[in-house]
């Protein structure tokens, strides 16, 4: 049901393994199920990944968005979506924390700064002594602040406090107003929303994470196959509710989280069926054809994926011919859209592309509602398109692509099948693409011809 993924993933593992030796330890592995890393082995992988990322990425970010010191500031159980994919995978983080980030210029080192009581494993350096104010009331959390800022003396101070992507936005009022009177009007004068520095921070992902968030798709997908099968499903008694909880149940049992409540619909069914069964019916019958779009973490890194199975009546080898040629339909808009992706093009500018060139191949019914993905399941990144919107979008359509980013390739086409009764049938795809200088590769793969629950 997967056509294979394009072969230069393989040299991106085979480059991991040699820059992170040692790392390939797994469990769970069973029947060809995709391996998954001990907990020891994604906590090292992922201190690993994020040490290089801060070295690699932020010098480059703070120059482009003009910006040469960055504050991220939050608390315990409520922590900023930046700064928690900035710290180590196995991290608590008490009280109160302060990430400084300077750039004297471009040749110049970054300074990472941490002002708090977690000790990051040296990601950061620690520059508050906390046990000279626990013990005598020495310098406190905020007076460090106050003291490095000064020292440094930085013209533009980027603060997370974005409007548009929520991933951009995690400082709070209070933390915010603290830092403005630790900082004292000097320098609150100089404060701007980091957004920008935020957004390229999520957006971005190294070379050695493409084999990461491919093997995260790949346990997504084998969850799928199992839920969508014979081992799972038997016609006239397995429920929607059942492959819900049998999904969910999986991926909790390999060690995984959820990223999104796992959602499985019976679609397919005509008027006469309703009437039959009742319209709020969740029992998987023959003739069904099953709907998921499920999302897991496997690390820090998210899939999200909707697919098709259906359920053969009693001497069908396969699903119904017209439902065959909408899915083909939906590969061809697929191709489409990942040939439609250029670096400086904006969201909205894609999505315009996009639709434009279905329109001329006939595609029927085309809809795009694609976001970005990663440590990140909705931002940042460009948005192109939404379900309700697919002419423009203000603020997230017009971040611009970028180079080394991922999508979920999010999108339906539809018309009207005589196996449907004439109904208009809506068959709606999505699966995780990877855009990179040698182009668009899907990540394990994608869905071209349904699961058949035999």
């Amino acid at each position: 049901m997967k056509s294979a993924g394009i072969n230069w993933i393989l040299s991106f593992t085979l480059m991991f393994l040699l820059i992170f030796p040692g790392i390939v330890r797994s469990q769970g592995q069973t029947d060809g199920f995709p391996s998954i890393l001990s907990i020891r082995d994604q906590a090292q992988t992922v201190f690993q990944i994020t040490q290089k990322r801060l070295e690699t990425l932020i010098p480059g970010i703070m120059e482009e968005a003009g910006f040469d010191m960055w504050i991220i500031a939050c608390n315990e159980d409520d922590l900023d979506p930046v700064y928690s994919t900035m710290v180590p995978f196995d991290m608590w983080c008490p009280i109160t924390q302060v990430l400084v980030f300077y750039h004297k210029g471009p040749g110049y080192p970054v300074e990472r700064i941490n002002i708090s009581r977690t000790n990051l494993e040296g990601l950061f350096t620690n520059t508050w002594d906390y046990n000279a104010f626990d013990k005598s009331g020495g310098e406190s959390q905020w007076d460090c602040l106050k003291r490095i800022v000064a020292e440094r003396d930085p013209r533009r101070i980027g603060i997370n406090t974005g409007g548009i992507q929520w991933a951009a936005g995690g400082l709070t009022v209070a933390l915010n107003e603290k830092i403005r009177e630790a900082l004292g009007k000097k320098y609150s004068d100089r404060l701007a929303s980091a957004e920008t520095m935020a957004t390229l921070w999520g957006m971005t992902i190294i070379d050695e994470e493409i084999p990461l968030m491919e093997r995260a798709q790949a346990i997504s997908h084998a969850i799928i196959a199992e839920t969508y099968s014979a081992k799972v499903i038997t016609p006239g008694v397995t429920t929607l509710d059942d492959l819900v909880y049998h999904y969910w149940q999986r991926v909790d049992d390999l060690g995984l989280d959820i990223g999104a409540h796992p959602k499985f619909r019976i679609k397919g069914r005509t008027k006469e069926d309703i009437e039959k069964y009742g319209r709020d019916d969740k029992v998987i019958r023959h003739g069904d054809f099953l709907f998921c779009d499920v999302v897991l973490k496997y690390m820090r890194y998210n899939t999200d994926h909707a697919e098709w199975a259906y359920v053969p009546r009693p001497g069908e080898s396969g699903a119904p011919e017209g439902f065959v040629a909408l899915m083909a339909e939906g590969n061809r808009l697929q191709d489409i859209f990942c040939g439609e992706f250029r670096e400086g093009l904006t969201g909205n500018d894609v999505l315009r592309n996009i639709l434009a060139r279905a329109k001329q191949e006939g595609i029927p019914g085309p809809m795009i509602y694609s976001h970005g993905i990663g440590c990140y399941l909705h931002e940042p990144g460009p948005l192109v398109g939404l379900p309700w919107e697919q002419e423009y979008i203000a603020g997230r359509g017009e971040v611009k692509v970028r180079y080394n980013s991922c999508y979920a390739a999010e999108l339906s086409v539809a018309k009207p099948l005589a196996e449907f009764g004439g109904e208009v049938f809506n068959m709606a795809l999505e699966e995780i693409v990877c855009f990179t200088k040698k182009g668009m590769v899907f990540l394990d793969g994608r869905q071209t011809g349904f699961y058949l629950v035999r």
